[in-house]
């Protein structure tokens, strides 16, 4: 379905050119930038399910090692040195705490292999204790990075509300997360296993992105898709 809306030959890997920066978008939801071998991501959200249930909402607690399992894979994949978490990494303040022996494990695996950044978000406020460098905002290579998205300043990169885009073709609809920028403000899917969406034509969107330069790429089962935003539907 999505490879009906875009138009590039499925051999090829998208490029997506951003702020005079090339970044591959990958269809796990991260951003991985070449140049800088560093591994974008946002909205992780490790330990939603433990939250939930201590809050008496017995979930699987699968969710963290989903999301680990992605991480390690897309980190192999890449060879990427450095990995920067833009925001909500954790689902609550306290949930570094909540963590399994052996997701903990794995995830201290990571943080004694590469260079981890943690940017912090309104989920998780706090500095961790899981190691690598922790700050409210990242400045590099001209880009900011930040959690919450903001209109105003070129080059910010920001999570924090799960894009995803719908599309009408041929009669019929598909929905998936996505990349969605303006080549001023760039907003990353959410990439943790148990997050939602919200449709980027919705009302938390507008008047962040200048739509006349909005280029959206939707997320698939092996690899990403650019498509047109004429073809973007609610809901």
């Amino acid at each position: 379905m999505l490879s009906a809306a875009s138009d590039i030959s499925p051999l090829e890997s998208p490029v997506l050119r951003f702020a005079g920066h090339n970044f591959e978008p990958l269809p796990s939801g991260g951003l991985y930038w070449h140049a800088r071998q560093t591994l974008l991501v946002a909205d992780l959200h490790f330990e939603k399910m433990a939250s939930f249930a201590r809050r008496g909402q017995m979930l699987p607690p699968y969710d963290t090692g989903m999301t680990l399992a992605r991480l390690e894979a897309d980190l192999r994949r890449t060879g990427a040195k450095k990995l920067i978490s833009l925001g909500d990494t954790f689902h609550r303040a306290d949930a570094s705490a909540l963590l399994g022996a052996a997701e903990r494990l794995r995830l201290d695996t990571i943080v004694e292999t590469i260079e981890c950044t943690w940017l912090s978000g309104n989920h998780d406020p706090a500095p961790h204790v899981i190691g690598g460098m922790c700050c409210a905002e990242l400045e590099l290579d001209g880009l900011s990075l930040t959690h919450e998205p903001k209109r105003g300043k070129a080059g910010l990169v920001a999570g924090h509300l799960h894009p995803a885009a719908r599309i009408a073709v041929s009669g019929r609809t598909a929905r998936s997360a996505c990349f969605v920028h303006d080549n001023r403000l760039m907003i990353l899917p959410a990439y943790g296993s148990s997050t939602g969406a919200l449709n980027i034509l919705s009302p938390a969107f507008v008047g962040l992105l200048h739509w006349p330069s909005v280029e959206v790429t939707m997320l698939g089962r092996d690899r990403t898709y650019p498509v047109s935003p004429k073809r973007l539907v609610r809901g």
